[in-house]
C-alpha cells in the first residue's frame, strides 16, 4: 500500500518551495505553523510535514502525537490550491501508518476526501487523496462511509486517470469495497466494467493483478457477469490465457473465468479460439498448483454441458481428474474433489465407472483424513454425490473403509461436512451389507448430536440417514438408548418443510417399537403432531402417518382422539376410556389416577383381573328405549367415584352401564377371545361395536360372498345385530 507505480520521469512537475525560513525548526514547531493565517507558511509547513512523514513510521507516529492530523484535515478544504495539495500529500503519506489510520477513522475525514475527489482536477490531489482512502478503506466503517457518501462514482471515473498511481490507488479502494455485496452490484450499475477491462492492458503488473482480483469479486454476481460478457470481457480473459507473456496473470484470470462459467452463455463461448483445449493444457501444467486448481474449477463448470462433456471426454478429463486427486498439493486435491462432486450428477455411468475402477474413489476417501478442512469438506461432498443412487460407488467407498471415517465425521464442528457425511452414509446404508457395517461402527449414537444442530441441511440429511439405518429392532432400540428420541421429537416443531417431513417419517419408522413410541409420546410427540395435523400449511401425509403409528401403540389415546378402534386394534389390560379429548393435552392413566374427584364423566379402565360372565347382564341388563331416561347409570357412577375417591373406575365395578360402557367392555372381551370388532365413539354418551359377518354359506365354487357390517345391540335387545346404515342402526347410534 502506498507503493508508487509510475516512473520518476512520469511525475508531473510540482511547485518547489524554499526551506522554512527559520533554520532548525522542530517537528513540533512545524505542526504549530499549520495554524498560521499566512498561506505561504501553510504551504511550506505542509510540505515539510510531508517530507518528514516520508522518513518512516516513527516519523508518522511522532506527527500524530504532536497533533498534526486535525489541522491537516482542515487544510484539505483550504481555498488555496497549493495548501490543499500539500495538505493532501502529507495526509496521504501519514495515513499509510496503522495508528494514524485508526485516528483518521475517528475524525470522520472520509466525506471531506470524497468531496474533493469529485471537485478537484489536480492529479497530485487525486493521487494522495486516493492513497489516503486506500489506507482507510480496509476498515468496514470507512467502506460504508465511502459507499454512503457516493464515493464509487468518482473512484470509477479515476480508473481512467492518466496517472498510474491514481489508477492503482482508486482500484485498491474499489477492491476493498467490493468485498461487500452492495458495492459489488454498484460497480456494475455505475458503469465500472469498461474501465476495469481497460486496466487489463496496463503496463504495470500491480494494476493488472488488482484488476483481476476485483473482477473475481464482482463476477460472483449474475447481472455483473452479464454486463462483463456484453463488454467482451470473457474473450479478453481467454486472450490473456492464450498469451504466454501474461503467465503471471493466468491463475487470477482462471478464477474470473471460473466465475463466468457459472452461466451457460459463457460456457458456449469457451469453444471459441480453443478455450476448452487451453483449459485442459492448464490442467496438465506441472509445478503450477494455483493454475491447476483454478483450471479444475473451470472444467467442472464446463462439464455441465453435454456437448462440452463429449469434448472433455476426448481429452481424457476423467483420467486427469483421477491423477489430480493423488497429487501432493492440497489446493489441487481440493479442487479435484470439488470437480468430481460437481460433475458426478452430469457424467455418464460409464465415466463414473471409470473414476471408480481407476482408483478415484479410494483417492477421495483418503481426503477424508486430511488435516485440511477444505479438502475434507470437498471429499465428503464428492462421496455424497458419487454414492447417490449408485450401488457400485457405494461399495467402492465401503471397500476403501470410507464409512468408518464418515461415522467419525458426524461429530465434527463443520455443519457442511456433517451434512455431507450423513448424506453419504444414508446413500450407502440402502445396501444391507453396508448398513450392518455402518451400524457396527456406532453410526446411530453418532447421529444424536447432529439432531440438535441448527443447520437445516444437517437436519435434513441426519433424519433421512436415521430412517434408512432403522433396519431392525436393535437399530431402533439403539437410538432410544442413545437418547435420540427427545431431539427427534423436538424437530417436529420445525417449520422447514423437508426437515418436518423427514422427521415425521423417522417417527413413523421408530414408532413400530412400542417402548420407543411410548417414550416419544412422553416427550409430547402426539400433542405436536395433533397440532401439525390441524394446520393447513404444515399438515402432510407424513405427519398423518407418524400420528397413526404412534396411536397404534397407544390405543387409549387413539380412541380419545379419533373415537374409533379398528378390528385389528386389540384392547389389553390398562386400556382406558377418558372420553373425547377436546384439547391437545392427553393425560396418562397414572396422571388421571392422581386427580381429585370431580364432576366430569368418569374414566373407564380395563382390568381383566376383576372382570366378568355376558356384557348386557354385567352392565344392568337390557333397557327398553322408552325407559332409558329412568336407567340410573349416572347416579351409579357417581357413587363409585365417591367410594373409590377417584375419577378412574375399573370397568368391572360398573353394574349399571350405558352405551359407551357396554361397547368398551364388548370390545375388550372380543379381543380376549379373538373376535374381530371395532369400537366407535358417537355423540351424547353413545358408542357401538361393528362386526363383519358373511350372509349365508360359501358359493358352490368355494368363493365367499362379501362380508356385511353389523352393529351389535348391547343396550335394548342384547345380541341383536343391526345391519349398518339401516334405520335401526342409525337409531341405535343417535337417538
Amino acid at each position: 500500500m502506498g507503493k508508487k507505480v509510475k516512473k520518476e520521469s512520469e511525475t508531473p512537475c510540482k511547485e518547489t518551495f524554499e526551506a522554512l525560513p527559520v533554520v532548525g525548526k522542530t517537528p513540533a514547531t512545524v505542526v504549530l505553523l499549520l495554524s498560521s493565517p499566512e498561506e505561504d507558511i501553510l504551504i511550506k509547513a505542509c510540505e515539510a510535514i510531508h517530507t518528514f512523514a516520508e522518513k518512516g513510521d516513527e516519523s508518522k507516529v511522532s506527527l500524530l502525537g504532536l497533533g498534526a492530523l486535525e489541522p491537516l484535515c482542515q487544510l484539505i478544504t483550504h481555498n488555496n490550491k497549493l495548501v490543499r495539495r500539500n495538505a493532501f500529500m502529507a495526509l496521504g503519506i501519514m495515513a499509510t501508518n496503522g495508528d494514524v489510520k485508526s485516528a483518521l477513522n475517528k475524525i470522520d475525514v472520509t466525506p471531506l476526501i470524497i468531496d474533493k475527489l469529485s471537485l478537484e482536477d489536480d492529479t497530485v490531489i487525486h493521487e494522495f487523496a486516493t492513497l489516503c482512502l486506500a489506507s482507510l478503506s480496509v476498515d468496514f466503517v470507512c467502506k460504508v462511509q465511502i459507499f454512503d457518501n457516493n464515493g464509487l462514482p468518482p473512484l470509477i471515473k479515476l480508473l481512467s486517470s492518466p496517472d498510474p498511481d491514481v489508477k492503482k490507488n482508486s482500484l485498491e479502494i474499489i477492491f476493498n469495497l467490493v468485498q461487500d455485496y452492495q458495492s459489488r452490484l454498484a460497480v456494475h450499475e455505475l458503469g465500472g466494467i469498461p474501465p476495469l477491462l481497460e486496466l487489463l492492458h496496463s503496463d504495470f503488473p500491480v494494476i493488472q493483478h488488482l484488476t483481476l482480483k476485483t473482477l473475481q469479486n464482482i463476477t460472483t454476481d449474475k447481472d455483473t457477469r452479464n454486463a462483463f460478457r456484453e463488454q467482451h470481457g470473457f474473450e479478453k480473459l481467454i486472450d490473456i490465457l492464450n498469451n504466454t507473456d501474461f503467465s503471471d496473470l493466468h491463475a487470477e484470470a482462471l478464477q474470473v473465468v471460473a466465475n463466468c462459467l457459472s452461466d451457460s452463455e459463457s460456457v458456449q463461448l469457451i469453444h471459441k479460439d480453443g478455450g476448452l483445449t487451453r483449459l485442459m493444457d492448464f490442467l496438465l501444467t506441472p509445478n503450477m498448483p494455483e493454475i491447476q486448481s483454478n483450471a479444475v474449477k473451470c472444467i467442472s463448470r464446463v462439464a455441465k454441458s453435454s456437448e462440452n462433456r463429449k469434448v472433455l471426454h476426448e481429452h481424457n478429463v476423467e483420467k486427469v481428474l483421477v491423477e489430480l486427486l493423488s497429487v501432493a498439493d492440497i489446493g489441487v486435491k481440493t479442487s479435484a474433489c470439488q470437480a468430481v462432486a460437481a460433475m458426478s450428477f452430469h457424467l455418464s455411468s460409464k465415466d463414473l465407472e471409470f473414476i471408480r475402477v481407476s482408483g478415484g474413489i479410494p483417492a477421495v476417501v483418503q481426503g477424508l483424513s486430511s488435516e485440511s478442512l477444505a479438502l475434507r469438506q470437498a471429499a465428503t461432498q464428492a462421496l455424497s454425490n458419487l454414492t447417490y443412487n449408485n450401488k457400485h460407488s457405494a461399495f467402492a467407498v465401503f471397500e476403501a473403509g470410507g464409512h468408518e471415517i464418515l461415522v467419525q465425521q458426524l461429530n465434527g464442528s463443520c455443519p457442511r461436512m456433517v451434512a455431507n457425511a450423513a448424506a453419504t452414509l444414508g446413500n450407502m446404508a440402502r445396501h444391507e451389507i453396508i448398513c450392518c457395517s455402518i451400524l457396527s461402527h456406532g453410526a446411530i449414537p453418532a447421529l444424536v448430536e447432529p439432531l440438535k444442530s441448527t443447520d437445516t441441511q444437517v437436519l435434513v440429511n441426519t433424519t433421512q440417514c436415521l430412517t434408512v439405518l432403522a433396519c431392525d429392532t436393535e437399530a431402533r432400540a439403539e437410538l432410544q438408548r442413545a437418547g435420540g428420541l427427545q431431539p427427534l421429537v423436538s424437530l417436529l416443531q420445525s417449520y422447514h418443510k423437508e426437515v418436518l417431513s423427514n422427521t415425521c417419517f423417522a417417527v413413523h419408522v421408530y414408532a413400530c417399537e412400542e417402548s420407543a413410541a411410548v417414550e416419544m409420546c412422553k416427550h409430547g410427540a402426539l400433542e405436536i403432531l395433533q397440532e401439525i395435523n390441524q394446520s393447513v400449511n404444515r399438515k402432510s401425509s407424513y405427519s398423518e402417518l407418524a400420528m397413526i403409528s404412534l396411536l397404534n401403540c397407544n390405543l387409549s389415546v387413539k380412541y380419545s382422539l379419533t373415537g374409533h378402534l379398528a378390528s385389528t386394534d386389540v384392547i389389553v389390560d390398562g386400556f382406558y376410556d377418558a372420553g373425547k379429548v377436546c384439547g391437545l393435552l392427553i393425560l396418562t392413566l397414572e396422571e388421571l389416577f392422581k386427580q381429585p374427584v370431580n364432576q366430569h364423566r368418569p374414566i373407564i379402565v380395563v382390568n381383566t383381573s376383576t372382570e366378568y360372565e355376558l356384557v348386557s347382564e354385567a352392565m344392568g341388563g337390557p333397557v327398553r328405549m322408552e325407559k332409558l331416561h329412568e336407567f340410573p347409570w349416572v347416579l351409579h357412577l357417581s357413587e363409585l367415584k365417591f367410594q373409590l375417591q377417584s375419577n378412574v373406575i375399573p370397568i368391572g365395578l360398573i353394574t349399571k352401564g350405558i352405551y359407551y360402557h357396554r361397547a368398551l367392555l364388548f370390545k375388550c372381551l372380543a379381543d380376549c377371545i379373538g373376535i374381530s370388532c371395532t369400537l366407535v365413539r358417537g355423540e351424547y354418551n353413545r358408542a357401538w361395536n361393528e362386526v363383519l359377518l358373511f350372509d349365508g354359506p360359501p358359493a358352490r365354487n368355494g368363493c365367499s360372498s362379501q362380508p356385511c357390517r353389523y352393529i351389535v345391540d348391547l343396550m335394548h335387545q342384547p345380541g341383536s345385530l343391526l345391519a349398518a346404515d339401516t334405520a335401526a342402526a342409525v337409531q341405535y347410534q343417535t337417538i
